[in-house]
């Protein structure tokens, strides 16, 4: 959240609003690190495929047809569960408000209960639901889980939010945390909701939730399809769950809420192994690179299990909010974290780019603190 104020964006790839906060111009050029995308992407045959499609009779003149089967097949598939537990979303963040309608329809006006700092969307689903929010934090500095804690403050909670791996932080809760506090809300009566956005990035099976499906019907689990593939503006995210509690969530979704283009495309993006296995390797060389790199410049990194960092200047709060204005005078765009519970400008996100792009990342930085004692603009 930003607490309203416009000059401070509530997403990242927003550049238009910092550059008239911080006295620059529109067309200022800046390199961004502040929208967590693959920069592999989107795939390569994706462009000739869209041609292909669009030149179909009938693909712009029909309906897409309402129960998207082929889309659904292909995830349950892909993640193999059945097709009944498996619910096409335009985005994830259509994922995040119809799990806020579910809730509204099932227990209208009781809490949700928010695991934070994260990610803003949660608290604007429960909002436009009318639903009560209670924060439950995370335990610096290293911002793990403290699920005994978590339990305890539930209350009334009929609703937990919990994003894995987390955004800001880029945190990972280990899957048996998971498994513990489900078994700990199983008999309130609480849906755990875990927005797995950024699942993709882990690299370790071991730590999937979606073999936990099957034991605990309360778990519903949130996917996009738009990071990894980078196709943040085709809209693609699904819901999994228990039948039951699917079946609910498509009673509150709008027909053909997914177009037809975006829904056709998921069992080929599914498909593409050679995609999903360049992506693995960026992430094996960069991740741990990027990491020695912002560490060897003296910033304080928290681990990351996602394909961007949450770091923060040694000097604290006000040194850290200097180096977002620092780096963008120097044509680098990171992601703020002004208004997030707990944070409140202490640090910056670093999406994980290209082995080029990191490497000007670092350079910026280093010249930024190199010059830390300058004033870049007003604040």
């Amino acid at each position: 959240m930003t607490n309203g104020d416009p000059s401070w964006p509530g997403h990242g790839g927003q550049a238009a609003p910092l550059l008239a906060r911080f006295g620059l111009p529109a067309d200022h050029a800046v390199l961004d690190f502040s929208a967590n995308i693959n920069p592999l992407g989107p795939p390569a045959w994706l462009a000739e495929w869209l041609t292909a499609r669009l030149a179909e009779p009938g693909m712009l003149a029909s309906y897409p047809d309402p129960g998207y089967a082929e889309a659904h097949a292909a995830i349950a598939a892909h993640e193999g569960v059945a097709p009944e537990q498996v619910l096409l979303t335009n985005g994830g963040a259509e994922a995040i408000f119809l799990a806020a309608a579910l809730q509204a329809r099932e227990w209208p006006g009781t809490p949700a209960a928010i695991v934070e700092p994260t990610f803003a969307e949660y608290s604007r689903a429960c909002a436009a639901q009318g639903l009560p929010v209670v924060s439950l934090p995370l335990v610096p500095p290293d911002f793990r889980l403290d699920v005994d804690a978590i339990a305890a403050g539930l209350g009334d909670a009929r609703l937990l939010w919990l994003c894995r791996p987390n955004n800001p932080t880029a945190t990972l809760v280990p899957r048996a945390d998971v498994e513990r506090l489900l078994a700990l809300t199983a008999a309130r009566g609480c849906r755990v909701v875990v927005d797995e956005a950024f699942v993709d990035f882990i690299g370790d099976a071991r730590e999937a939730l979606t073999p936990l499906l099957a034991d605990y019907p309360h778990l519903a689990l949130l996917r996009s399809l738009t990071k990894h593939f980078t196709l943040p503006g085709l809209r693609l995210g699904y819901l999994l769950g228990a039948p039951e509690a699917v079946a609910a969530a498509r009673a509150c979704q709008p027909a053909w809420s997914v177009n037809a283009f975006s829904a056709a495309l998921v069992p080929p993006l599914l498909a593409d192994r050679a995609f999903q296995a360049d992506t693995r390797a960026w992430l094996a060389a960069e991740r741990p690179r990027l990491r020695e790199g912002l560490e060897a410049l003296g910033l304080s990194v928290v681990k990351s299990h996602a394909n961007f960092f949450m770091v923060c200047h040694p000097a604290g709060r006000e040194a850290t909010r200097r180096l977002l204005p620092a780096l963008l005078h120097r044509g680098v765009l990171a992601r703020h974290t002004e208004g997030f519970a707990g944070l409140d400008g202490g640090w910056l996100r670093l999406a994980l780019g290209s082995a080029d792009a990191n490497a000007r990342l670092l350079a910026a930085l280093g010249d930024a603190l190199a010059g830390a004692g300058r004033q870049e603009g007003p604040r």
